[in-house]
């Protein structure tokens, strides 16, 4: 790589390959000069050295025509930051910078229950309870290893933490929810210490137990077992969840935005057309009305594999795309896989075609409902899981008709 490059001169000689490209020469030599000669680009200077092109008069359609060749050019550059997990853009060492600041709430829960006899009893609750509030975040950072870690771990037959660290990481959420519901109730200091002992103290030590668990165990081992673009993959599925107690890196978010926004489906959707025994769509309006269905979709094939969901603009329940081909049961923690097991048992011998269930979740009533798929012999295909908030439904009285419309 080229060492101590000016940036005007990075961006003429990124400029210089993808001119280069447009007139023809192929992408690994491409690929292998800007590693050479650059090594590493940001996607500011993507977005400067494009505007040149178009500046120079190449137009906003020919630089749109390549822009798959440039996506790759800007994943290698992506890659390359995954190299080493010391890289600020690597998702472990920004799930390390997440567990300090987690260590920073539960330092400063310790110390106000060693410091409690300086406050009276309704300055230590309010304390406490802030500082509760800053840990609710510890369901986004247990959800990423969950839902995006965890399934990249399971491709390579590695299946220890989902059915182990998943369980602790609910008895965590568990603790949490009831230091939350008992600090208001306390209301003389035999109450208080009971807490602390069997609710507070509990809570601090899992909590930091956890953190030991992932930088000793869960994160070597994903280090081990993922190649740089699994990482490429997780950080790009981090941006459907977040960060749970630090701020998202900006370079690393506006590379991969590029990159959304580079990268198109081939051949277009709109070209494709799907043909069903009651009418035919393209392919966009198919997607179109399934992401428009007020409720969230999820296919399980007969395998109990997850194949597919729809994209909501606001779903309920988080699905990212490395889900895709991973076990249902796996998807669920293991608290819930026997009921699991069950439904899909009796969906597949034939005892059952639906299972509802309703809950509240996040300020919404829920109704969840699994239905068995089956061919027109009844075959079992698979299972829908519909999912929606019915609050609102619930409300609804007397009639409301078409013609009352305005």
């Amino acid at each position: 790589m080229a060492e101590g490059i000016g940036k005007e001169q990075k961006k003429d000689i990124l400029k210089d390959i993808i001119r280069k490209l447009h007139e023809g020469m192929g992408l690994e030599e491409a690929k292998i000069r800007f590693e050479k000669e650059i090594g590493n680009v940001t996607s500011t200077e993507i977005a400067e050295i494009e505007q040149g092109l178009m500046n120079e008069g190449v137009s906003p359609e020919e630089i749109k025509k390549f822009c798959n060749v440039h996506a790759l050019l800007f994943q290698s550059a992506l890659e390359k930051s995954m190299d080493k997990e010391e890289s600020p853009a690597h998702p472990v060492y920004l799930m390390r910078q997440d567990n300090r600041e987690i260590e920073k709430i539960t330092g400063a829960l310790k110390e106000a229950v060693q410091n409690r006899e300086k406050f009276k009893l309704p300055q230590w609750k309010q304390k406490v309870s802030e500082l509760l509030s800053r840990l609710k975040n510890l369901d986004i950072h247990y959800t990423w290893k969950e839902q995006i870690l965890f399934p990249y771990l399971e491709k390579y037959a590695f299946y220890g933490p989902s059915k182990v660290m998943w369980g602790k990481d609910d008895e965590v959420r568990a603790l949490l929810k009831q230091g939350w519901q008992a600090i208001e109730t306390l209301k003389e200091k035999k109450e208080w210490n009971e807490y602390i002992a069997k609710t507070l103290n509990p809570l601090v030590e899992e909590v930091d137990g956890m953190i030991f668990k992932e930088e000793k165990i869960l994160f070597p081992a994903s280090l081990e077992k993922l190649n740089v673009q699994d990482w490429v993959e997780v950080l790009k599925e981090t941006e459907n969840v977040g960060y749970g107690f630090i701020q998202k890196p900006r370079e690393t978010y506006e590379l991969i935005e590029e990159l959304r926004s580079a990268v198109t489906e081939e051949p277009k959707a709109e070209e494709q057309t799907i043909t069903l025994p009651t009418g035919s769509l393209k392919l966009e309006e198919l997607l179109g009305v399934l992401n428009t269905l007020p409720v969230d979709i999820t296919f399980i094939d007969k395998d109990d594999a997850v194949r597919y969901f729809s994209e909501g603009k606001e779903r309920i329940f988080l699905r990212t795309k490395s889900i895709i081909g991973r076990k249902v049961q796996n998807c669920h923690p293991p608290k819930s896989v026997d009921v699991v097991e069950k439904i899909l048992q009796s969906f597949k011998e034939g005892k059952r075609n639906s299972v509802d269930f309703w809950i509240f979740y996040q300020g919404k009533y829920v109704y969840i409902q699994y239905f068995a798929v089956r061919d027109r012999q009844g075959n079992y295909l698979g299972i829908l899981e519909v999912s929606q908030d019915i609050a609102g439904i619930k409300k609804i009285e007397g009639e409301k008709r078409l013609l009352d419309f305005n």
